[in-house]
């Protein structure tokens, strides 16, 4: 059995390339027992487990990492492994994929899983009314046929070399068909903990199953216990403290004490995660690319990056893809702090000044306030007067992201170029949160998607990323690192997953108790 890298699948063309599954890498330590208590921000009182509402860590690492499968994962390593599928392969062209299902896995209620779990679940996103973040992935599929009890044939509107990462997805998870509504109310899935208890908001506890089809190479707890702490001073306390045994973003203020004690080692993996301020451009005065413009020669991306992510980053150009991506553009030239280039586009945009308001909230990241009023006082000299309005963490995601005209707001990335673009950038996606809409992006999102020739792909990501920074509705100051600490009792692969924080928020599969 082998795994393959994104790279390898774009080498081959894919075609007719059979992708075969492997488990998660066995490490000589793991081994069975104890209880692992984790102290995650991110979590809201609407919490569910309808994954298609899933937006931060917490229920991300309670849905995909712990009771829920995809039918593939990205590993720690960055290839691409099976979950609930074994192996898919594509016809030539990329636009017909064949995928092999395990067989003998059964939901924790009892359901043996097979194709109609797959394809109902998949059918959840793109349902009348449904509003998810997997939509732009769901909605090219034209068919899911059925051709055996553990075997499905997808046919895409278009060739797409980058689909079964695609399917790794946090949203897909696969519920058991003809009980959906039980499996989101009571937490039905088939992964390496069964539910016990969710306080959405609150608290989860997952205890592990017996048998499981990981066994041996994943899910090394007994139990698991996520407590949601959305305050980051409250956050590091109790890891210090040894209330929890590992955190998510560490308070940079508080890394040298961390670093000070023994007990608790800090893990640092850069990734794609960014930092962002979208602009709804369909609302005034956002609408207007030159008011844009002023806003990005307005802000300070080396302040930001200094004094927020205290050096735990790099400057950002406005584009989404970072330099975990096969085709970031490193040398792109950013959009520098220039107060008199941005008084040019806004007095272009027909203002001798500007007053907006900028929400912010801790639920966005850490730092965020303050970034708002760094930014508040580097746009003030260009006449751009920035009302920063300090929103509460409980319901920031659902009462002001995708709502107000002028939020701060996070990404943890995707592994790839056209899945990162798609959900946040193509025309009409629900997550697209700038509501951008560019005829010659637009364009080229679909030219990319189907290109299989490597360095035409390239050409085209390249001019996706000048076309972000030139017009995009979000400004992207600073990629920051994904920085958490652990007890030094939790044993761990190395290097943890860089896809997002808290190992690809598979912790409770991956971990293990020294």
């Amino acid at each position: 059995m082998s795994q393959i890298s994104r790279r390898g699948l774009l080498r081959t063309g894919v075609a007719a390339a059979v992708l075969s599954a492997t488990g998660l890498p066995l490490h000589a330590e793991p081994k069975r027992g104890g209880r692992l208590v984790v102290g995650l921000s991110g979590a809201n009182t609407s919490d569910s487990f309808d994954a298609r509402t899933h937006s931060d860590i917490f229920m991300i690492t309670v849905g995909q990492g712990t009771v829920f499968d995809c039918l593939t994962e990205v590993a720690a390593d960055g290839s691409l492994v099976g979950e609930l599928a074994e192996s898919w392969e594509a016809s030539p062209d990329a636009k017909v994929w064949t995928f092999n299902l395990r067989k003998g896995v059964t939901f924790h209620n009892g359901k043996p899983f097979g194709a109609d779990d797959v394809i109902e679940s998949l059918r959840m996103h793109v349902e009348e009314g449904a509003k998810s973040a997997a939509k732009p992935i769901v909605a090219p599929i034209t068919e899911m046929k059925k051709l055996g009890d553990h075997q499905i044939r997808f046919t895409l509107e278009a060739g797409n070399a980058d689909f079964p990462y695609l399917l790794s997805d946090y949203h897909l998870l696969i519920y058991p068909a003809g009980q959906i509504e039980e499996a989101i109310a009571k937490g039905i899935g088939t992964g390496l903990y069964r539910t016990v208890s969710f306080d959405p908001g609150v608290r989860f506890v997952g205890k592990r199953v017996d048998s499981h089809y990981k066994d041996g190479k994943a899910g090394w707890f007994d139990e698991v216990e996520y407590i949601a702490i959305n305050d980051t001073n409250a956050r590091m306390n109790a890891l210090m403290t040894g209330q929890v045994d590992a955190v998510n973003r560490i308070d940079f203020k508080t890394e040298a004490l961390m670093k000070a004690n023994p007990q608790i080692e800090i893990l640092e993996v850069t990734g794609n995660r960014h930092f962002t301020f979208p602009m709804l451009t369909k609302v005034p005065p956002f609408d207007n690319v030159d008011v844009r413009k002023a806003l990005k020669y307005a802000i300070n991306r080396e302040e930001m990056v200094k004094k927020i992510l205290q050096g735990h980053g790099r400057v950002a150009y406005d584009s989404p893809i970072g330099p975990a991506n096969q085709y970031f553009y490193a040398d792109m030239p950013p959009i520098p702090y220039d107060p008199d280039k941005a008084k040019f586009h806004l007095k272009k945009a027909g203002y001798d000044k500007l007053d907006i308001d900028l929400h912010a909230s801790s639920a966005a990241f850490d730092g965020a306030v303050d970034a708002a009023q760094l930014y508040q006082a580097s746009a003030r000299p260009a006449g751009i007067n920035i009302n920063v309005v300090q929103e509460p963490a409980d319901g920031y995601w659902s009462n002001v992201w995708l709502k107000k005209p002028f939020c701060a707001a996070y990404w943890g990335g995707r592994p790839t170029e056209d899945w990162m673009f798609s959900t946040a950038y193509k025309a009409g996606a629900p997550w697209n949160d700038s509501q951008w809409d560019d005829p010659e992006f637009q364009e080229l999102l679909k030219k990319g998607r189907s290109e299989l020739d490597s360095e035409k792909r390239r050409a085209i990501y390249y001019r996706m990323q000048e076309i972000l920074r030139d017009r995009g509705g979000v400004i992207i100051p600073m990629y920051a690192n994904f920085v958490q600490a652990v007890n030094t009792k939790i044993g761990h692969e190395n290097p943890i997953g860089n896809v997002s924080e808290m190992d690809n928020a598979r912790l409770a599969e991956r971990w293990w108790m020294k």
